[in-house]
């Protein structure tokens, strides 16, 4: 008998000390296996929503300076990067031809001025002597033929018809020395404007040929130091933004690479409406003007622009990550799983998606591509309204939430069951390590 007492006793002990020792192994079998969750707060501020976009900085203005004579480049006075008064003498070109023919023309000039003179002389001339014979003919018809008298009649007339070719010669040469004196004055090139040389195109000594084409010899930008232009290509999905913007002036910051910790600012010009289409990529310009005081922004500079299409302050924002995280069907509770029905699971350790955890209204490519323009319309205002997930006993919860504005990392609460400072869960991290 004393056999079966022993093992009975052992098993009573072993019974006992497995049913005691149950409850905490349970209890610790749980805490390893539980998921644990990255959370983020609900939190209160400022979003300020921006449509990015590059550009080139150019000058309002470029002018160009060009030669309307031909000739080798006599002096150069102004170079790369100089600054010109409106009226500045730049560069000279050799002035020796249109010299001679300022000389030339004034000769011709004067020659037929004293051709003028000496029509003039016979003609007064011709004049008496018409007198003379009329008065003689006067006195007695006899004294001279019709013959004698048209001589004196039509030699009168034709010095008047000479005098007349000669001042229209007159006028001729006077014109013609007037554009001698104007070529002579176009060698030497002058700014059109004040503003600063961007490029020269001659050097001295090089011969310029202006018969076909005016030639290039400068490029002045005026007025870089009041102000510069970005000249920046938008996305067609974005320009209605862009032109709300504008209406509303508000501003545009951009950097350049030059000066990677300056922050620039600046106002929207203008937006131009006609489109670009590259690879099936439509895009319009955006002229943006930003002050230049310190001549920093240079032309061909490449600036990165952030346009501010929207600002909302001292709202109810929630985390990005929350939005886009999407949970395991074991994680949920009971109630919420039904949301999670033919969305799709995730297989990733942290459990998150890139994918929307929206409703039933976004539906795959295929589907979007057969539905009506009113249907897209109407499944586009539906895209607000979002699930984010709360940690609840456990499992997590899901709180419907319709947004709005949003910038790189938070999201506008419009309206949901969410209070300041609330925990969402955007994602699953390593398990804790339990002893």
């Amino acid at each position: 008998m004393k056999f079966p007492i022993k093992t009975t006793v052992a098993l009573l002990v072993l019974g006992v000390g497995g049913a005691v020792g149950y409850s905490p192994a349970q209890t610790w079998w749980k805490a390893r296996n539980k998921p644990n969750f990255r959370q983020a707060g609900v939190t209160r501020g400022e979003i300020i929503s921006v449509v990015n976009s590059t550009g080139t900085v150019q000058p309002v203005l470029r002018v160009q300076v060009g030669a309307v004579v031909s000739g080798p480049i006599k002096a150069l006075h102004v170079g790369y990067n100089d600054e010109v008064e409106e009226g500045e003498l730049m560069a000279e070109i050799d002035p020796r031809i249109y010299d001679a023919a300022v000389a030339r023309d004034l000769a011709t000039l004067n020659t037929r001025l004293a051709e003028v003179v000496r029509c003039t002389v016979l003609c007064e001339q011709a004049q008496h002597d018409e007198e003379r014979a009329e008065g003689l003919r006067d006195e007695n018809r006899d004294y001279l033929s019709d013959t004698e008298w048209d001589q004196f009649k039509y030699n009168h007339m034709s010095l008047k018809a000479q005098r007349e070719v000669a001042l229209a010669a007159v006028a001729q040469a006077k014109a013609n020395l007037l554009n001698s004196r104007a070529n002579l004055e176009y060698t030497k090139i002058k700014s059109p404007v004040a503003g600063i040389v961007i490029d020269q195109k001659i050097e001295k000594g090089q011969t310029l040929a202006a018969q076909f084409q005016t030639p290039e010899l400068f490029v002045v930008a005026p007025n870089m130091r009041e102000k510069m232009r970005i000249f920046a290509s938008v996305d067609e999905a974005d320009i209605g933004l862009i032109r709300e913007a504008k209406e509303r002036r508000q501003k545009v910051e951009f950097t350049v690479d030059a000066y990677p910790d300056d922050l620039f600012e600046g106002t929207i010009h203008q937006v131009r409406m006609n489109p670009t289409t590259t690879q099936n990529v439509v895009t319009y310009p955006v002229v943006v003007e930003a002050p230049n005081a310190e001549l920093k922004l240079l032309p061909g500079m490449t600036a990165n622009l952030s346009f501010e299409v929207d600002r909302r302050k001292e709202i109810l924002k929630i985390p990005n990550a929350a939005m886009r995280f999407f949970p395991r069907a074991e994680h949920v509770r009971p109630a919420d799983r039904k949301l999670l029905d033919g969305t799709g699971g995730d297989d990733s350790q942290d459990g998150s998606s890139d994918d929307d955890n929206s409703d039933d209204d976004n539906s795959d490519d295929g589907e979007a591509g057969q539905r009506s323009a009113r249907q897209t319309a109407e499944a586009n205002e539906k895209r607000n309204r979002r699930h984010v997930w709360v940690v609840d006993a456990g499992l997590l919860k899901a709180v419907e939430v319709v947004t709005g504005l949003s910038d790189y990392k938070w999201t506008e609460l419009v309206s949901g069951d969410l209070r300041e400072g609330q925990k969402l869960v955007t994602g699953i991290g390593p398990r804790k390590s339990s002893k």
